[in-house]
């Protein structure tokens, strides 16, 4: 169902909010994703909202005043509750019987369908919250680019382990620390070994690093002991995000053998606020990762014909960073790096499955990570440990400033979007974080 294609995608679609209707917006009424907000500055419990152009139409309101009555009774109460992870639950179905609605209440030809009451709020009097409460949080990590890339800097004679072109690499994040865009993150301290030291010390990292990732929302869970067929996957697949897996490669280097990564990367990780359902996304579906010659096909519980006909989604992605000294010069963030998503090496299918085939129960809400998008080209690497050769080569800012980690006051944003001809633009919107003033 998420890859069929719809009257919702139709480009000619317009929408009576005008600001829904500009090129290059991220939220045409042809992508209608979803969030969670409550007005800026106040106590208000949170709700459901809709991005439409640089508006948010309140889904607890149009309840109110009665604009979703045809849905089902138990589709209407999600929508008015505090966060997603009840309209997850309820499966693809019903998020598309409500993306349905929804298109044919905001098309140009109806009108604002209830203007005696004030349905929606300009995004610049929001507040944008976390999306759902995040049960479980697991990134994998599904570039083969990016693996080799890193393999190279740690191990140069043997850097892609043998099991990598076998078996969806993932660990186990932590849910508590996830933090939505805007969100200032704090300098990681821990335990760093110098080369030239005999002894580890205890300070705050010197290599802080961003990764560009894309997220995935569990929609309808299962149950314990059941894994999920990948010819089901998608149907348990609500939608997606931008994620940035803060990591302190210092840190890292040190304490991630023999066990993976800990506190290096659990002190932050930063999601954008709106979730892109699969529908939305379904025109800019195309086939699988094309796998190099001799490498093995995935084993049959990780295979479908339909997954590598259209497994792959192209999404753009894009990290750009902004120093303090360019924000005081009112300068534009300068662009790091471009990659596309589709060049993945492992299907979002093949992720979730591969969580599941042993019997473990993913839950609506739960945030499933991509790990860092990187391409083969040059300029289309992830994160800054990829683009500085760890930190061998700096990056050189317009302001002629050098980078080859993060300093104090820089600011991190990722942003991703979908283009292709016959159909309108859909965007993510925005993750960004600032690095905070260490004391």
């Amino acid at each position: 169902m998420s890859r069929l294609i719809n009257a919702t995608h139709d480009q000619s679609l317009r929408s009576w909010v005008e600001s829904a209707n500009q090129e290059n917006t991220d939220f045409p009424i042809q992508n209608l994703p979803f969030g969670v907000f409550r007005p800026q500055g106040s106590a208000e419990p949170s709700r459901i909202g809709v991005a439409i152009g640089d508006q948010i139409l309140d889904l607890s309101l149009c309840c109110e005043v009665g604009l979703f009555q045809e849905l089902p009774q138990q589709l209407q109460v999600a929508c008015a509750a505090p966060n997603l992870n009840q309209l997850m639950a309820m499966g693809s179905r019903a998020s598309s019987a409500l993306r349905d609605r929804l298109s044919n209440l905001l098309r140009s030809d109806k009108q604002n369908p209830s203007p005696e009451r004030e349905i929606l709020t300009p995004m610049s009097q929001a507040e944008l919250l976390l999306p759902t409460n995040i049960g479980d949080y697991t990134d994998f990590y599904a570039s083969i680019f990016h693996a080799t890339n890193v393999g190279k800097l740690f191990r140069p004679d043997n850097p892609l382990l043998p099991n990598y072109k076998y078996v969806p690499i993932a660990y186990h994040g932590r849910a508590s620390s996830i933090v939505t865009s805007g969100t200032s993150i704090k300098r990681p301290s821990g335990q760093r070994k110098d080369p030239s030291a005999s002894t580890p010390s205890f300070e705050p990292s010197q290599s802080l690093d961003y990764e560009m990732e894309v997220g995935l929302f569990v929609g309808a869970g299962n149950e314990l002991g059941q894994p999920i067929a990948i010819d089901k996957a998608e149907e348990h697949i609500f939608g997606l995000c931008l994620v940035n897996d803060w990591s302190a490669r210092d840190l890292q280097a040190w304490e991630y053998q023999p066990l993976g990564p800990f506190l290096a990367k659990s002190f932050a990780t930063t999601i954008s606020p709106w979730v892109i359902t699969l529908e939305a996304l379904a025109p800019f579906r195309c086939g699988a990762f094309q796998r190099a010659e001799g490498d093995p096909l995935p084993l049959p519980y990780l295979s479908s014909p339909l997954d590598a006909q259209l497994g792959a989604i192209d999404i753009t992605v894009e990290v750009l960073l902004r120093s303090a000294q360019m924000r005081e010069q009112r300068m534009e963030p300068f662009r790091l790096s471009l990659a596309s998503f589709k060049q993945m090496y492992w299907t979002l299918a093949q992720m979730l499955t591969h969580h599941s085939s042993n019997g473990c129960n993913l839950r609506p809400g739960d945030l499933l990570a991509s790990g860092t998008v990187s391409g083969a080209e040059e300029g289309s690497q992830g994160c800054l440990l990829e683009i500085t050769q760890r930190g061998s080569k700096s990056v050189k800012l317009p302001t002629g400033e050098l980078r080859s980690f993060l300093l104090d006051g820089d600011e991190v944003f990722l942003r991703g979007y979908c283009e292709k001809e016959g159909y309108a633009r859909v965007g993510f919107g925005e993750c960004w974080g600032m690095v905070s003033y260490t004391k």
